[in-house]
């Protein structure tokens, strides 16, 4: 019988990073990501989180600190750094800094080939990560033809070709029209039920509120704080002194009971949809 992994699946311990130029990466940066969680971090522009992204890639190396996978520090060799970039992907926020081939069937092949997969496997695992993101009948497309919605799911299929442990995602929702943001929230919640840990950095906090298990805020270069999802309306003061704004549907909640027209035991709901159907039995009591 196989044991289930406890503990974290990734961590930073008192990390520091600075970029050549001096500038401020990670400052003694603390954080432990759940195993098997949606983990979402917030933070303003240059609060740390592509950095963060980057160490636990292994493609920056701590100046201070360690970082860890699967509870062991990463090997900064070219075989451990081969197996953990097998095991924790990486969508970058602009595709062009990832795409490397002239197709996106050659492009979404390129890691599994380097990880010395056989042919049926790679072809196996590129078909897959393609129906995934709905670009199978792209395949055969040069990548620089595709637009940039379209390059997001290729850089996406391309990590997913390399079934990793842990996804990680760089303001994914940017530049994407409402309709695909929702086709990839629904594609992220089919990995996760599969068991893959997901962490993603946004700025948009009512997705955030929606969709994540923990919640980590992150400012000049420090974790400052870490919540579970469903606690932020008893937060809200904390997100709006640090800037990241206060989802809506938890102030239309606060008005709703302000004005007595819900209880305030009811918990505030984590998505428009599901006020809607607090509300839809009182409105419709109230019509009759």
């Amino acid at each position: 019988m196989t044991l289930a992994r406890t503990g974290p699946i990734g961590a930073l311990e008192a990390v520091d990073f600075r970029y050549p130029d001096n500038s401020r990466g990670l400052v003694q940066c603390t954080l432990a990501l759940q195993r098997g969680s949606r983990t979402v971090l917030l933070g303003p522009n240059g609060a740390g989180k592509t950095t963060l992204f980057l160490h636990l890639n292994g493609i920056l190396r701590p100046q201070r600190g360690t970082v860890q996978f699967d509870g062991a520090p990463l090997d900064y060799g070219r075989p451990g750094l081969r197996q953990l970039r097998s095991r924790v992907g990486l969508v970058f926020q602009n595709p062009d800094s990832q795409l490397v081939s002239a197709s996106v069937r050659e492009d979404v092949s390129f890691g599994p080939c380097n990880l010395g997969l056989d042919r049926v496997t790679v072809s196996r695992r590129v078909a897959e990560a393609l129906a995934m993101v709905g670009m199978v009948d792209q395949a055969d497309r040069p990548v620089h033809a595709l637009s940039f919605g379209q390059k997001k799911r290729v850089c996406i299929a391309g990590v997913l070709a390399m079934e990793p442990e842990l996804l990680l995602l760089d303001e994914p929702m940017a530049g994407l029209d409402p309709a695909m943001q929702g086709e990839l929230e629904q594609l992220l919640d089919r990995l996760h039920r599969r068991g893959m840990t997901i962490v993603m950095a946004t700025h948009d906090i009512d997705f955030t509120y929606r969709w994540a298990d923990q919640v980590c805020l992150l400012a000049e270069g420090q974790c400052r704080a870490q919540w579970e999802g469903a606690a932020l309306p008893e937060v809200r003061d904390q997100l709006r002194q640090w800037g990241v704004g206060v989802p809506q549907v938890i102030q239309l909640h606060r008005l709703l009971v302000e004005r007595g027209v819900i209880p305030a035991t009811v918990p505030a709901p984590r998505s428009h949809e599901a006020l809607q159907r607090l509300l839809a039995p009182r409105t419709g009591t109230a019509k009759g």
